[in-house]
């Protein structure tokens, strides 16, 4: 079990270590190569639309060739992803680019999975640490990510950022590597043909709701305003070095908490800690809203991060209390579809907010899903402590 927990932290880190150099760089790509400045952070929204639309197909494929042979089909193609990539930016040309972005997101659909990979093979006491433990691994992104596009971005000198997607091939070569040595089990018979309940029933409870919707909005949040944050830098004149710093800061939010948010789960509740990572994100805003000096956008993303971490585990967590082992391929399907749909609304949308009306105007559009995490976390817990009374009552 902690062999294999190992080894996805690993394959998560080389994932969002490609992930981040992909945060700081595409939107700069995009608006060199797009004739409409726009669409400078659609690239990027194409990679969170086409992880949308793998994520089922991905659930449902592991579901019956298993999670390790899964990963190895969604490496593949974040292989292809980065060489397209690279030919594109030599080559000036914008939609090879997105083509190449979209790939990576096929990658992200398969290896999104990497967190219920640790929670399939965890014990149920150990299975918030082993989510928790594979979100670590992130934290080598945060360093290698932002760091990988700065010392690559002129590796051909012709084509900035065009030498940072040839390492990307490094990397998922590593990473393909990393899955051969996983030890899980393929899917029992059970498993793979029982259907369990129906998806309506699973969807409707409480807890599924709560998670969904705390994965989802908290993601968007993150990825509107991470995703605004290179082209608003870049409008105040700030150098690529300056963005990588504060991309790389914020991808160590996003996942050094990890090493202790599962025990943090487990002393304080999953509510508890989530409602702490929307409140996270309200700093972030008010940070966001005090100006704009490196000091603001570092202490803004740094927060942002965090209270992504605490939704986003937590949500996870949360979300593995509502399914049975044969209804888990479509709950964490659907979950993994409803959060990406969200995120690529965000990303397709963080571009023109910020070139049509400004830094300012997309952190205040994020109170109202802030505000709605923080409504639906607390009428469960209000949900939770009516249940646990009543059944004291009857006790008595």
């Amino acid at each position: 079990m902690r062999k294999n927990v190992f080894l996805l932290s690993l394959c998560q880190a080389l994932m969002n270590s490609g992930n981040a150099l992909l945060v700081a760089t595409s939107a700069l790509v995009g608006q060199h190569l797009a004739s409409d400045k726009s669409l400078a952070t659609l690239p990027l929204a194409l990679q969170f639309l086409a992880t949308m639309l793998t994520s089922i197909p991905a659930s449902m494929l592991m579901k019956h060739i298993g999670r390790q042979a899964g990963f190895i089909v969604g490496t593949f193609l974040g292989l292809a992803g980065a060489g397209l990539a690279a030919w594109a930016i030599v080559h000036q040309n914008f939609v090879y680019f997105c083509i190449g972005a979209a790939l990576f997101g096929g990658f992200n659909g398969f290896g999104t999975y990497y967190r219920f990979a640790a929670a399939d093979v965890a014990t149920d006491d150990y299975r918030s640490r082993a989510i928790s433990y594979v979100m670590a691994g992130g934290v080598i992104a945060a360093f290698v990510g932002p760091n990988l596009a700065n010392w690559t971005s002129r590796w051909l000198s012709s084509a900035e950022f065009a030498g940072s997607y040839l390492a990307l091939v490094g990397i998922y070569a590593v990473s393909l590597l990393l899955l051969l040595f996983l030890d899980i089990p393929r899917p029992s018979d059970h498993e793979s043909h029982d259907r369990g309940r129906p998806l309506r029933e699973v969807v409707l409870q409480d807890v599924f709701i709560v998670a969904a919707l705390g994965g989802m909005l908290s993601y968007g949040i993150m990825v509107l305003v991470m995703t605004a944050t290179p082209l608003a830098m870049h409008e105040h004149a700030y150098l690529f070095h300056d963005t990588a710093f504060v991309i790389q800061w914020h991808v160590f939010g996003m996942f050094a908490p990890s090493f202790f948010t599962g025990h943090l789960i487990r002393r304080f509740g999953v509510l508890n800690i989530m409602l702490a990572g929307a409140v996270l994100n309200i700093f972030c805003v008010v940070v966001n809203l005090s100006g704009t000096s490196i000091g603001h956008f570092w202490a803004g993303l740094f927060l942002l991060g965090v209270g992504w971490n605490f939704l986003f585990v937590g949500g996870t967590a949360l979300l593995t209390q509502s399914y049975r082992v044969e209804e888990k391929a479509k709950a964490q399907a659907l979950n993994d579809f409803l959060m990406f749909a969200c995120v690529t609304a965000a990303s397709l949308s963080a571009g023109a907010l910020q070139y049509n009306v400004g830094w300012r105007a997309v952190n205040v559009g994020v109170i109202p899903l802030i505000v709605i995490i923080i409504g639906a976390l607390l009428w469960l817990k209000m949900r939770r402590r009516a249940a646990f009374a009543a059944a004291m009552g009857m006790l008595e």
